[in-house]
């Protein structure tokens, strides 16, 4: 959905803000910025390298501020845990020595399932110390999500904890043949699963030093998957080279600034929840906040209040369900330290970033990335006038462009103000994926000369504000996750009763999409209410909740072209009351 040109919101003006940014000036700072000396503002390694551990943690702690606070865990009975740098770095570099004293060489996988734990923490950086690649898994991902990502990874190492494993992992464990070790998280040693080991007592018998890995800017480091619209799901490689926008963004985007407290919102399993939640805070040498518990009004209003949060980047699912629950229970609290509001995940409409000075006094920043980008490439700013409804103007350093995609594999600029088209980036910015795990060809399609096409159909207007239009593909995008339709098919179409399935997403208030199926029977079956309950149950005991149908529809026969491939569009046109387009090759029609 896109706003239209002449939004009925007017432009809301930086007059006097709270603090001086770290980007007073957005134009100056356009014109003067240069991607090396975002480098040269990192360590490195003498003699050239770089890692992104080392520069979220050593050099932190080498220039005496190991007793900074970097990370408060607030668990559900309120009860504080807090790791200073040095704590953090210990306990990394346990986590190093333990993963390289079981064999992992350079650029093994070192994967988790965990949710908002120090573990995490500590697994992450140390897998980077060890120059290992680290890959995060959401922990709401039922076993077929789980095993197809840990397959494609060629996981050789799993870090979560004894109910996850039992209940998610345990069952495909025989088909993950790359799967040499699996570390669970607080288990009593006399209840340990076969084949798995005590991660708290390696952790407590490792030694807490480690020199970090002499890493070169181009080796791998993080791997995050994607939904793709057909096939597996995409494995995005980035290079401890990201660091660079990592540090760089989360300061000019995000504005983080020395003395902040700062709360991500985002779940580590996500590329937002570890980029922005997990690396550019301890990157920035920033506090954080981390909540262990889910989303619950009041107890996210408490916990801005009574943690000071400065600086917030949260999800439009999150501050539509806080809008929802009306600004009485906003109000009812105190945020004298609070200065910058940012979302991401998806479009945040207008209401939602005007809701924010109803609530708070300050509007919501949106801004705009994918997985493959690495880093925020579109935001609102601190001393920009906000557009509701805009994703904002492209970070120095990154060169955006509107396009039109050519027979013959080139792009087309689209020069005229508010004319639809692909949102495409220059190529070449530090944290721009490296590959797609194992898909060459895929990558490869992802690019036309200078410019990668994103995917994203956006338009800019005569200011140079971007806004969203929509997606240029069939994945669904629910509360800020992407969905593969493909999966979502493959899993229905386990069932004995089914015998094709189509997905789309349809509109949702809160989540935006939310994912809906339409089910072509077998022959002896009926579609009544039991058997859609039975689906649905189906569906997330193969995908987990994030990701399974929240409807059903039967339908006698599902649209498809003369070679059978199921036209989702026509069924999003059908659902939605929109026009059907060309049905040339529709199966049937002449």
């Amino acid at each position: 959905m896109t706003e239209s040109p002449a939004s009925p919101v007017a432009v809301l003006r930086k007059d006097a803000l709270p603090r001086t940014p770290n980007m007073p000036d957005y134009g100056a700072a356009r014109r003067r910025f240069d991607w090396r000396d975002a480098r040269a503002a990192l360590e490195g390694f003498v003699g050239g390298g770089l890692n992104i551990a080392a520069e979220a943690l050593d050099r932190h702690v080498a220039a005496g501020h190991g007793g900074r606070l970097a990370v408060r865990f607030v668990d559900r009975q309120w009860r504080r845990h807090d790791l200073s740098y040095e704590a953090l770095w210990h306990g990394a570099n346990r986590c190093a020595r333990i993963l390289s004293s079981l064999g992992l060489g350079r650029g093994d996988r070192v994967f988790s399932l965990l949710g908002r734990c120090p573990e995490l923490h500590m697994v992450t950086l140390g897998a980077l110390k060890a120059g290992l690649t680290f890959c995060p898994l959401f922990t709401a991902f039922g076993p077929e999500p789980l095993h197809t990502r840990l397959s494609l990874g060629r996981a050789r190492v799993l870090v979560t904890t004894k109910a996850l494993y039992t209940r998610k992992v345990a069952p495909l464990r025989a088909g993950l043949p790359h799967l040499e070790h699996v570390l669970l998280v607080s288990a009593a040693p006399a209840g340990l699963p076969e084949g798995t080991l005590d991660f708290s007592a390696l952790w407590a018998a490792a030694d807490t030093s480690f020199e970090t890995v002499r890493t070169a800017a181009e080796e791998a480091a993080l791997l995050h998957f994607t939904s793709g619209t057909t096939g597996q799901p995409k494995g995005v490689l980035h290079v401890h080279e990201a660091v660079v926008a990592q540090h760089a963004s989360a300061r000019l985007a995000l504005d983080l600034q020395a003395g902040d407290r700062y709360w991500c919102t985002a779940d580590p399993g996500w590329v937002t929840g570890l980029i922005y939640g997990v690396l550019a805070p301890l990157l920035c040498g920033v506090s954080s906040v981390v909540d262990c518990e889910e989303f619950e009004p009041e107890r996210w209003y408490r916990l801005l209040d009574e943690e000071r949060v400065t600086v917030w980047y949260t999800a439009p699912t999150a501050v539509r369900m806080l809008m929802k629950a009306g600004t009485d229970l906003a109000h009812a609290r105190h945020y004298p330290e609070l200065r910058f509001l940012a979302s991401v995940g998806e479009p945040l409409n207008p209401e939602a970033v005007v809701w924010g000075m109803e609530a708070f006094g300050l509007p919501f920043h949106d801004n705009w990335w994918q997985t493959e980008t690495g880093t925020i490439m579109i935001a609102n700013y601190a001393a920009t006038d906000i557009k509701p409804g805009s994703m904002g103007l492209p970070l120095p350093g990154i060169d955006a462009a509107i396009v039109r995609r050519l027979p013959d594999g080139g792009v087309e600029l689209i020069a005229d103000a508010d004319t639809p088209g692909e949102l495409a980036l220059r190529a070449g910015w530090p944290s721009m994926f490296r590959a797609y795990l194992d898909q060459e060809a895929r990558y490869r399609a992802c690019f036309a000369g200078d410019w990668y096409l994103s995917g994203d159909l956006a338009r800019r207007d005569a200011d140079g504000y971007y806004w969203f239009v929509g997606r240029g593909d069939d994945v669904i995008k629910s509360a800020g996750h992407l969905i593969s339709p493909f999966e979502v098919e493959s899993a229905l179409l386990a069932h004995p009763a089914v015998a094709q399935a189509g997905v789309i997403g349809v509109p949702d208030p809160i989540a935006r999409e939310v994912v809906k199926a339409f089910v072509e029977l077998k022959p002896g079956h009926a579609g009544d209410e039991a058997l859609r309950r039975e689906l649905l149950a189906h569906a997330r005991r193969r995908l987990g909740a994030a990701v399974a149908p929240r409807e059903i529809a039967f339908v006698a026969s599902l649209p498809r072209t003369r070679s059978g491939k199921i036209m989702r569009r026509v069924l999003r046109a059908r659902e939605l009351g929109l026009p059907e387009g060309d049905l040339s090759t529709l199966e049937g029609k002449a």
